[in-house]
């Protein structure tokens, strides 16, 4: 059972500290390689030699791969974070994932180009979720919404950048390096980081830390898990799907010159829109003094603009664009979930769900796209705008329901453990 300690000691605390600059630059180099193959799926599979449907199937099996990855690195590095602290986290998964990006501009096969955007996903995984925990342990609470704001929005400005370099090196390859070379140049700023004052005190406590399965072990603890989880599914079928493959829906909609459709090009779109949306549900919910709130208004928004983007028929290519940049400022709560999941659990296992909940919402894509292709493939007989709508539906659904069995915790103090009672003073 949950058991709150002392309150947050009351301190003056720099919004713009040296731990939210760090993460949001972890972040933002994070996302450029997580939207960095969306962006250059069409291009580096045809140098590798695939052509016509193969790109769309061998397109959505390295998706998988990388989402994979992201779901094993997620348990992993959330149970370090916990153990071990936050900053070996986001030392550690940054170098892999430099690693793994340099790795993917040498491939020659699709099975190296799997196996490495595989690593690059287990590396991936533990950046977001310790840079969160950290920051949201390190301000208070009337300020730390502030805080993950700034992580989240420069955060997706990575995706914009890696559509930008791609413009200019007009190579696949060298916007792989390019990623690398930024995350190994980031390890230096590392150096000025500290733990927060609340792991801290429970790493030098007889506390267990890290415990994954009691997680599954608790029936509330389970419960409210799963539906910090639930809550962010929208997003990824939005981005994973409708935006990543983008050309095949403006084919299907008679979007006028749709073979000028770009899936990077609409990836830059729709995560400047996430931008925007970020920096406005932060906002909001900061003057509203609640998450909730305002995640329900942008799960309705996103249902709402997958309506009108899968309705869209015989627009020009320029409308085309500005609805993914709507679409992506709909799902700009992103901000929001990921900080709700911090704060649902005790500092011993914080980290593990905040590392975990993102990650098994980007590694649900898989799942996503076998049930979207059954619908497809097997329902409507070839048809993806019906499909698309349906799981859209199905999924926003899900995910409001979910929100309304969720406490709020705008102002939860967060210096508590789940298993015991031994005050953690900051």
């Amino acid at each position: 059972m949950t058991k709150t300690l002392s309150s947050e000691t009351e301190k003056p605390v720099r919004i713009l500290n040296a731990a939210v600059i760090v993460a949001a630059l972890g972040y933002f180099v994070d996302i450029y390689d997580l939207l960095l193959f969306g962006i250059v799926r069409t291009d580096s599979l045809k140098d590798l030699g695939i052509t016509g449907d193969a790109i769309r199937n061998q397109g959505e099996f390295l998706i998988s791969m990388q989402m994979f990855g992201m779901l094993f690195g997620g348990i992993l590095w959330g149970i370090l974070g916990d153990k071990k602290g936050r900053i070996s986290v986001l030392f550690g998964s940054i170098l892999i994932y430099s690693v793994a990006n340099i790795a993917n501009g040498m491939v020659t096969t699709v099975d190296g180009y799997a196996f490495w955007r595989l690593i690059a996903g287990i590396g991936l995984a533990g950046e977001l979720g310790a840079g969160i925990t950290l920051v949201t342990e390190s301000l208070p609470k009337e300020k730390r919404g502030y805080g993950t704001m700034i992580v989240a929005s420069v955060g997706v400005s990575g995706a914009v950048v890696a559509y930008l370099v791609y413009q200019i090196f007009q190579d696949w390859r060298l916007c792989y390096y390019a990623g690398g070379i930024l995350g190994l140049l980031l390890l230096f700023l590392r150096i000025s980081i500290s733990e927060s004052g609340m792991f801290k005190k429970v790493l030098e406590s007889d506390e267990k830390k890290g415990d994954f399965l009691s997680l599954f072990t608790n029936k509330k603890r389970f419960s409210k898990y799963v539906q910090c989880i639930l809550i962010g599914i929208p997003l990824w079928f939005l981005v994973g799907v409708l935006i990543t493959f983008s050309p095949e829906f403006a084919k299907a909609l008679g979007v006028q010159n749709f073979e000028t459709i770009a899936a990077g090009k609409a990836i830059a779109w729709c995560y400047g829109g996430l931008i925007f949306g970020d920096i406005a549900s932060g906002l909001l919910s900061q003057w509203l003094k609640s998450r909730k709130k305002v995640m329900y208004l942008f799960l309705t928004f996103n249902l709402i603009m997958v309506y009108v983007f899968l309705n869209a028929f015989g627009i020009t290519a320029s409308t085309f664009y500005l609805l993914c940049f709507i679409m992506g400022f709909s799902v700009g709560y992103w901000v929001l979930f990921v900080t709700i999941a911090a704060e649902q659990f005790g500092t011993n296992i914080r980290a593990t769900v905040t590392t975990t909940v993102p990650n098994f919402v980007r590694g649900s894509l898989p799942l996503i796209i076998i049930i979207y292709g059954f619908f497809r493939d097997t329902i409507f007989n070839g048809e993806i705008l019906k499909s698309a709508m349906i799981v859209g539906t199905l999924l926003s659904i899900i995910s409001i329901l979910a929100l309304r069995k969720l406490n709020e915790t705008f102002h939860t103090d967060l210096n508590y453990s789940e298993n015991e009672t031994q005050t953690l003073a900051q």
